[in-house]
């Protein structure tokens, strides 16, 4: 009997170690951001048309939407070894752009998000403020700021790689699931 419960013990103890506890975390939108690469597609073709229609009419304008941005972050993170965060959606709304995902540390996973500040700075250059990390239960990451916006950085001019170059962003607004980019050729 003693070495039932003993055995019972063990494989409890090695079950629960081969999994990942959820602790909690910010929750998730109540409508999930769809992720497909046709999305994270259109908004490639739907940059480079804007880059060639900028280049005839000497202003570029951009709408991209929650869908794009997210499939586009995705994309990015799934092609990374050791994701900071995995399963990202990104709301674009009231100004802010806000990435919901879900980070792990050891056996323990929890729901984060980071709210964003999307601006030009004064060099027509897009420029990326984290003004909230939310990590749940778990404690956040040392330097978790300066990695999340990197990572935030990164991932949105890869998405706007060709305006970097030849073009002055004017502006930046976010509203109601679409992040509206302006600018002029240099």
């Amino acid at each position: 009997m003693k070495k039932r419960y003993i055995l019972t013990i063990i494989v409890l103890a090695t079950a629960t170690l081969a999994c990942s506890i959820f602790v909690g975390g910010p929750a998730y939108p109540d409508v999930p951001i769809p992720v497909t690469t046709e999305a994270q597609q259109s908004l490639q073709a739907y940059i480079e048309q804007a880059v060639s229609d900028a280049a005839q009419t000497g202003t570029l304008t951009l709408q991209i939407t929650e869908s794009q941005v997210t499939s586009y972050l995705a994309s990015k993170i799934n092609s990374q070894a050791n994701p900071l965060i995995t399963d990202p959606q990104v709301l674009l709304r009231e100004g802010q752009m806000k990435v919901y995902a879900k980070a792990q540390s050891g056996i323990f996973t929890a729901n984060v998000s980071i709210t964003t500040q999307v601006s030009v700075d004064e060099n027509g250059q897009p420029k990326i403020e984290i003004t909230q990390t939310d990590f749940g239960p778990l404690p956040a990451p040392q330097g978790v700021n300066d990695a999340a916006s990197a990572f935030v950085r990164e991932a949105f001019t890869g998405s706007l790689g060709p305006i970097a170059t030849g073009f002055r962003l004017d502006s930046i607004s976010i509203a109601d699931g679409v992040m509206t980019v302006t600018g002029r050729v240099k």
